[in-house]
């Protein structure tokens, strides 16, 4: 797998993170450091963590799914895509108003959770491509966290502009993988 494409698949799983700091940092107005980088030491932990627990799932799997593995792939990274591109255009989700800080305590783990549930199919997809997950999941979990931070400055600057954009190139990007997985195996 080229760093090119694990580059795409980590700032489109990052897009939600992305999304998600944008909006916390339009409702919390004046973050102080130790949140902004609470909250992007959670996002990134997660992006890291998620891939791995399905990529060791995948592993498990792959032996029996080998000959279509790569449509498996495929049909995750568009419904990945598809969701994200469809939330973008706010359908399926609510808008979020926080009541306490969304930096710690159980608003913290939903998020992170929330934030990185799609890295846990995309670490499934790795393992029945054949691929070794460190290396992904390190620069997931890494791009992940420095969009969290850029998102909480762009956030701060422009408000809720920008969230529904970035959300919707992150399906984008993630169905152009989903694509390019598909062609290489055919």
């Amino acid at each position: 797998m080229s760093i090119f494409l694990i580059l795409g698949i980590a700032f489109a799983l990052a897009m939600d993170a992305f999304a998600v700091s944008l909006g916390i940092s339009t409702a919390l107005g004046k973050m102080t450091r130790t949140q902004r980088l609470r909250l992007a030491f959670y996002f990134g932990f997660f992006q890291f963590l998620m891939p791995i627990l399905g990529w060791s799932a995948g592993q498990g799997i792959q032996e029996y799914i080998q000959s279509f593995d790569h449509w498996v792939a495929h049909g995750l990274l568009l419904l990945i895509g598809g969701k994200m591109i469809y939330e973008s255009f706010g359908f399926g989700k609510r808008e979020k108003k926080y009541d306490s800080d969304p930096t710690k305590g159980l608003y913290l783990l939903l998020l992170s959770v929330a934030t990185s549930i799609d890295a846990l199919a995309v670490g499934l997809s790795i393992a029945l491509l054949g691929v070794g997950i460190i290396y992904p999941a390190v620069v997931i979990g890494l791009v992940a966290f420095a969009l969290t931070l850029v998102g909480l400055k762009v956030g701060a600057m422009l408000g809720n502009l920008v969230r529904k954009r970035g959300e919707l190139l992150g399906g984008v990007v993630l169905i152009l993988i989903g694509v390019i997985i598909l062609f290489e195996h055919l």
